[in-house]
């Protein structure tokens, strides 16, 4: 698999098919795996370009850099590495997160925008120090089952979330490095662009679980958003690629050809 060095970090990428880029960035404790099922069905129609941040997956565990502007900045080492000039970006959970500093601080980079379940643009709710040390400790001891049980609490999907799926997402969590657990978590936490979003006039797509519990803070932000479409699934949580892999390939190819179609963009035909 290939890596490149980029901003002291060695980074995991690869590039599927060929055409316009598309660069899938996962979540907060997860990795490519997470939008592989999407990725195999663009790549035929599509560059995609997939990564891993630095502390995650088969990238390198840094002694620092774990913050979403530090992610974004790998980001566009990537493209730069890649030679692509501008792509569209697609961002799940706290790749949303890295999505809304791409568009806002390097707009001239992206040609379009796709939020997957984004974590709120201004920033994830405050975790009591309680159940930050509990989740801390649950990882410390390496204890699977408290993990384990946790997903399998909130199990909906027995179709897609199988063993196998729980035994995956519990390795992800006990396998990122210590410092993205922690300061990836508190960079997600002192997120605030909320009050910027009337700016990103880039297309944007946002897709939304409707039984994520981010479903209420992703519509907020999405109406925040003067030149976007949203895509709302109803039998998808947060990890909507996992439940729904061919409605969200179907949505992200609809938006690459048509752009954001509303309401909007309709009446301003009269």
């Amino acid at each position: 698999m290939p890596h490149a060095q980029i901003n002291g970090a060695k980074l995991w990428y690869e590039v599927r098919g060929q055409g316009e880029p598309l660069l899938l960035h996962h979540g907060y404790t997860a990795s490519r795996v997470n939008w592989m099922p999407v990725a195999e069905r663009l790549e035929s129609h599509y560059q995609v370009i997939l990564m891993e941040c630095r502390g995650t997956g088969q990238s390198e565990h840094t002694p620092d850099g774990y913050s979403l502007a530090q992610y974004a900045a790998d980001v566009i080492g990537i493209l730069d590495h890649l030679d692509v000039e501008r792509a569209t970006f697609a961002g799940h959970s706290m790749g949303g997160g890295i999505g809304y500093l791409l568009a806002l601080d390097h707009p001239q980079r992206l040609e379009r925008l796709i939020l997957m379940a984004p974590i709120p643009a201004e920033g994830v709710g405050e975790i009591t120090p309680e159940l930050r040390e509990q989740r801390l400790d649950e990882r410390r001891r390496g204890d699977r089952d408290a993990i384990l049980d946790r997903y399998r609490a909130m199990q909906f999907r027995e179709d897609v979330e199988t063993e196998a799926w729980f035994e995956d997402r519990a390795e992800h969590i006990l396998g990122v490095s210590e410092g993205h657990f922690e300061r990836g978590a508190e960079s997600m936490q002192a997120l605030d662009v909320a009050g910027r979003l009337g700016e990103l006039t880039i297309p944007t797509l946002m897709i939304a679980g409707a039984v994520d519990s981010l479903l209420m803070p992703n519509l907020l932000d999405f109406m925040r958003l003067p030149n976007a479409t949203l895509e709302v699934l109803s039998r998808a949580g947060h990890e909507i690629a996992v439940h729904e892999p061919e409605r969200v390939a179907d949505a992200i190819a609809s938006f690459m050809t048509f752009g954001p179609v509303t309401a909007a963009t309709l009446m301003a035909r009269l």
